[in-house]
């Protein structure tokens, strides 16, 4: 029927290859990806939250995405004996001004059909989590943790069992109309005929939408999430995931504590600029990354805007007794002795030339005849969401097809 080439080994680039090949048994279907393994990136360097639909504007792709997702995603991991525990998450208040914060997530949350979500007093609050303390709390049974990672990689076997490709060391460098150009770990040029091509290309998308065609907005700008892991004694600090109310002042949500699947307990993240893409650390620097993010009107914007959180997350990133500090807030009894360093991911954040943070996920149809579908912005809950962004993807670029 025809050949389509995804840019992305992650869980969105495998779950779009996927749909294709249930949708499309006899489509050539390709995936490429730049690293030896999948999922080195956002999907394997993140908290493993499968998000419920909480905060999410009602009616927007991401609300509806998000739930949708959340029933796939439960059921993939059912039916493949991968783990998926539902702990619960508490949004935790500390002042009055939260607690009326707290009702609005939680119609929000009743719009977009989360089930058995409700509001806490303080002494519900600590019978839910003993060492968290706050006046008031929102309380999401079914929020729950699962490993994005394996999740990818069943995924991808998933592709290879249905006759598609995945080729591991790939790196995508243009995308034309009707070919895709590409150059592997070792040097080699690749060129590809294409019908369709759809990209997931995370922190690279925006490059690589360019080249198809599409406008050089959003942008992509890179932050760092930096954790630390309680140590293992100190596990029993928290029983399920304990949040900050958000503040719409602020672009980013702040620290929580995060149980894993595999027994460790996050603390973070914060959100610092990122000196590269791929910057997982503050001694990885890329001159052009950098020089990009520095010329970009909409990132010297938001900077203006938020430079004093920003300088509060350095701080946090560059002193652990600082980013401590802020844990305790919610559970007093936590100390700099409880910590240890953890690992770090980096966040494809797409920005608007005003400044503002794209907030919505953004999937735009590229070229002549639309044949190039981008994910232009699929920040959290994107893993959330990969099976129905998916479904809503493979929709959009098989709709003109025969």
């Amino acid at each position: 029927m025809g050949t389509t080439v995804v840019v992305g080994g992650g869980i969105l680039g495998a779950a779009v290859a996927r749909r294709l090949l249930q949708q499309r048994p006899d489509e050539r279907v390709e995936v490429w990806e730049k690293e030896r393994a999948l999922a080195q990136h956002q999907a394997g360097r993140n908290s493993g939250v499968v998000h419920a639909g909480l905060y999410y504007e009602p009616g927007s792709l991401k609300a509806t995405l998000c739930r949708r997702g959340v029933g796939l995603l439960r059921t993939l991991c059912a039916e493949h004996g991968l783990p998926y525990r539902e702990i619960g998450k508490v949004l935790v208040a500390l002042d009055d001004a939260e607690v009326v914060r707290l009702s609005g997530i939680r119609d929000r949350a009743a719009a977009n059909g989360v089930p058995g979500v409700r509001l806490v007093d303080a002494a519900e609050l600590r019978e839910l989590e003993p060492h968290v303390r706050g006046v008031a709390g929102l309380h999401s049974p079914t929020t729950a943790i699962c490993d994005y990672a394996a999740v990818t990689r069943l995924l991808a076997q998933q592709v290879e069992a249905a006759g598609g490709v995945v080729r591991r060391g790939l790196a995508a460098t243009q995308v034309r109309p009707d070919r895709v150009l590409g150059r592997t770990l070792a040097g080699d040029d690749v060129e590809v005929p294409a019908d369709r091509v759809v990209l997931c290309a995370g922190l690279h998308g925006d490059r690589l939408a360019a080249t198809a065609g599409g406008s050089s907005s959003p942008r992509i700008v890179p932050f760092r999430g930096e954790y630390l892991l309680l140590r293992p004694e100190r596990r029993d600090l928290v029983r399920g995931l304990v949040y900050p109310v958000p503040d719409p002042r602020y672009p980013f949500l702040g620290v929580h504590l995060t149980p894993r699947v595999d027994g460790e307990v996050l603390v973070g993240p914060n959100a610092v600029l990122a000196l590269a893409r791929e910057g997982y650390d503050w001694g990885s620097l890329s001159p052009r990354d950098l020089a990009e993010v520095a010329r970009y009107p909409g990132f010297r914007r938001f900077a203006r805007q938020h430079w004093r959180t920003g300088v509060r997350e350095v701080v946090g990133s560059l002193s652990t007794r600082a980013y401590v500090r802020a844990a305790r807030r919610y559970v007093p009894e936590l100390r700099v002795a409880d910590v240890a360093p953890g690992p770090a991911g980096v966040r494809a954040q797409a920005l608007d030339d005003d400044g503002g943070l794209v907030d919505d996920f953004r999937i735009d149809r590229l070229g002549d005849r639309g044949q190039v579908v981008a994910v232009r912005n699929a920040p959290s809950p994107g893993a959330t969401s990969a099976l129905a962004i998916a479904e809503h993807v493979v929709a959009l670029a098989i709709s003109d097809s025969a």
